[in-house]
């Protein structure tokens, strides 16, 4: 407490209270009067203009002591005066106060930097709270433990998963902060190389505009109004008026009175500086017409369909699909009332028809001319035997001259001869699936059939090859429910749409190459380019899109131009064509060219909507092809009919 005590005296006393017994003097009033200034905690600066410098309790004010002695009288008081260096003036009261011996110790004791106090010691003996000497007998006699002098498994174990994720690159080391200070001129005009240009829409306040000559002290007289024009100014609203103000003459410039406008005008300035949004708009002057793509009519893209020429009537129920022969003088097609119809293209005549066991939801053309066979997802493998005879009589000696291996290998399919009687109406060969199939498809040399089972397992897709009569299937393991597929026309690779992706798969290296994603919600339909390059595909969402599978996973380009899902797509082998059927009952049709220089996008436009096809059950085309050599448009729908446009 002694110390507590002399600190609290030490910080006290030097602020010197102005106490009757130390600041009277032989000129100061009687004792007892008390003249203790109570101004507070003011800077008494601002006493230096008035003859006092505050107030005393009672109210009245403090005069200043009378000051006018020179320099010449301060230094004969400093010869004279043994007292003159312990003499200081008090700034509350502006009187002379004679320090004491104790204030005089007290201020050199605390320049020196020691205590106030000078009964304090600071280096008293301490007490110590314990002994510092060895004692007989411990404090405890417990045995050390074992984690003392044995290694932590723990702490191990952390340090082996901190190792493991620096070596990883989980953890990494601090940075070392740049301590560096960064300086920018906040108002300096921001150039996109400036740190301030990343604040883009940052706008400057617009200055105030110059004055003129009407605001001049002594315009010239045609700046000056006359009555009616000061009577019409006066009787105008403020905001139409052109000037804010009368122009006034003076004949000189002490003449000219204060604005009387001038504080209102500064708070309205100050009002438009921040409570007006300023924004910037990035307007681009650019002509309508621009926008708009630059497209070739299509008259100049010319041939492509145009008109309906053929109607192939006889089916009693939906057309689900149908096939062009290679040479493109037969069509084959495939519909709900269990029947296989052969046509003669340039006739509409229907020239056979095959009985089948069920639905016919897909049929297939062997693309090789010297092959004619025909495919229908049961799987059927029909001779028509139309057109060449000897290419009829080849097709029947190819499937002839199988033999049997002595051992046979296992199959996830059976593949059967056809009857006697079933010989005669043209089936040749019979696969049998365990599920129902609804898709197949030839690759480009005739030799090998795709086929797709409606099943939610990874052999939806089977792979078959008819010159050796075996079935595998290449996939272990499934990636959804697959919607169809399609062979490379040149290369070992085969595309298989899901209902979200599309995958293709490299046959010969039994790998994935490549997954295209579509952004629609279920594919229906697959289609690709005669060069290779490129596929499109339609969706149940009304969308056509396009990939160039030299440029990216994603779209080149989303087509809408249906209003109902797609059905079926479909790209012509030798023109820049291609054509997509929808459930709205129309057919477009639009040039799709695809360039050598691999620089060039395709070029997409539109060109022709064929419309024929009748509304049945809300569903309209099914399927479109088209025919291999000319510029000819096959389709089929709902209402039982195929459609020949040229």
């Amino acid at each position: 407490m002694g110390e507590l005590t002399s600190l609290s005296w030490v910080w006290e006393t030097p602020v010197f209270p102005a106490t009757p017994s130390s600041l009277f003097s032989a000129s100061q009033p009687a004792k007892g009067i008390d003249i203790r200034n109570t101004v507070g905690n003011i800077p008494l600066e601002w006493y230096e203009d008035f003859p006092h410098i505050g107030y005393d309790l009672d109210g009245k004010r403090i005069y200043k002591p009378l000051r006018s002695r020179d320099e010449l009288d301060h230094f004969l008081d400093k010869m004279d005066d043994p007292d003159y260096w312990r003499t200081v003036q008090d700034k509350m009261t502006g009187q002379d106060v004679r320090l004491t011996d104790e204030q005089v110790a007290l201020v050199q004791r605390l320049q020196k930097g020691q205590f106030g106090d000078a009964s304090y010691d600071p280096y008293e003996p301490a007490v110590d709270f314990f002994s510092g000497s060895m004692m007989i007998h411990p404090v405890t006699n417990r045995p050390a433990d074992k984690r003392s002098f044995i290694p932590s498994l723990i702490e191990k174990e952390k340090v082996s998963r901190m190792v493991h994720a620096i070596k990883m690159g989980w953890i990494q080391p601090r940075r070392p902060r740049d301590l560096t200070p960064q300086y920018y001129d906040l108002w300096a005009q921001e150039d996109p190389s400036a740190i301030l240009g990343r604040h883009k829409m940052h706008v400057p306040a617009p200055k105030l505009a110059l004055p003129g000559h009407a605001e001049s002290y002594n315009p010239p007289p045609e700046y000056l109004l006359s009555e009616e024009e000061r009577l019409a100014w006066e009787q105008q609203e403020p905001s139409e008026r052109k000037l804010n103000f009368l122009p006034q003459q003076f004949r000189c410039l002490r003449a000219v009175p204060a604005y009387g406008r001038f504080i209102h005008e500064r708070f309205e300035r100050c009002l438009d500086l921040y409570l007006c949004p300023r924004q910037r708009k990035m307007r681009v002057n650019v002509d309508p017409e621009d926008l708009i793509p630059k497209l070739p009519k299509p008259r100049d893209l010319q041939p492509f369909p145009t008109v309906q020429s053929l109607v192939y009537q006889g089916h009693s129920d939906l057309v689900r699909c149908f096939s062009v022969s290679p040479s493109g003088h037969w069509l084959a097609s495939g519909s709900d009332d269990h029947s296989v119809r052969l046509w003669e293209v340039n006739t509409g005549r229907c020239l056979k028809t095959i009985p089948v066991s069920g639905v016919v939801k897909s049929i297939a053309w062997n693309p090789n001319p010297a092959i004619c066979l025909i495919a229908v997802a049961s799987v059927l493998l029909l001779n028509p035997g139309l057109g060449d005879l000897s290419a009829t009589s080849s097709t029947d000696q190819l499937l002839s001259a199988f033999s049997p291996p002595e051992e046979p290998a296992r199959q996830p399919v059976e593949w059967q001869e056809a009857s006697a009687e079933e010989h005669g109406h043209g089936l040749r060969l019979r696969i049998c699936h365990n599920k129902p199939v609804k898709q197949v498809a030839w690759h480009g040399r005739g030799d090998y059939l795709a086929s797709v089972v409606a099943a939610a397992e990874h052999t939806q897709v089977l792979m078959h090859q008819l010159s050796r009569r075996r079935s595998q299937s290449p996939f272990r393991r499934s990636h959804g429910q697959v919607q169809c597929v399609a062979f490379h026309p040149s290369r070992p690779f085969l595309f298989v749409a899901s209902q979200r992706s599309l995958r293709l798969y490299h046959l010969l290296r039994q790998e994935l190459t490549k997954k295209l994603m579509p952004n629609c919600k279920w594919v229906s339909s697959l289609a690709v380019h005669p060069q290779g390059d490129n596929v499109i595909c339609g969706s149940y969402d009304s969308k056509l899109i396009w990939f160039d599978l030299d440029l990216s996973t994603k779209p080149y380009k989303v087509l809408r131009h249906h209003k109902k899902a797609l059905r079926a797509v479909a790209f012509h082998p030798r023109y820049p064509l291609f054509a997509s059927g929808s459930d709205d009952g129309s057919v477009i049709v639009c040039h799709g060219m695809v360039y050598n220089d691999l620089l060039q996008n395709p070029l997409l436009v539109p060109v022709k909507v064929l419309k024929g096809h009748t509304m049945h059950r809300d569903l309209g085309v099914l399927d479109v092809s088209f025919h291999p050599t000319q510029p000819w448009l096959f389709s089929s729908g709902a209402d039982g009919t195929l459609r020949l446009f040229t």
